[in-house]
């Protein structure tokens, strides 16, 4: 894809259908590594692909999470290997009552032509 914008929304919308699926190749497919989440005053590294795991994500979303939404997703700064957006996510429990909103920067990069989720700053847990 040539648009990097364009590239970066498919890549986001890629990995929340893979964790609202339960789909944990599609997770690390929407994913660069190695990955890098900054929450919580931690610093996780996925190093390659097939380390993200959905049980280690089921175990921070909040106690009964069934799905997450996109709120925002606005570009920051779009480059032609790189995209920064800053992104608000809301997770939902299968009643639909919210568990929380989050605001998160995300950073989508192309390595070797696939574009992926490469490192996010997140004030959910």
């Amino acid at each position: 894809m040539s648009d990097p914008l364009a590239a970066a929304m498919k890549v986001l919308d890629a990995y929340i259908a893979g964790l609202n699926h339960g789909d944990e190749t599609a997770v690390n497919a929407a994913c660069n590594f190695p990955h890098v989440r900054l929450a919580g005053g931690k610093v996780l590294v996925w190093h390659k692909r097939g380390d993200y795991k959905l049980a280690d994500f089921h175990a921070r979303a909040g106690e009964g999470w069934a799905r997450s939404q996109w709120d925002e997703r606005t570009p920051i700064h779009v480059g032609p290997d790189k995209v920064h957006l800053k992104v608000a996510f809301s997770r939902f429990r299968a009643d639909g009552s919210l568990i929380g909103r989050f605001d998160t920067i995300y950073i989508v990069t192309r390595q070797d032509g696939h574009w992926g989720i490469q490192a996010r700053s997140s004030f959910a847990s």
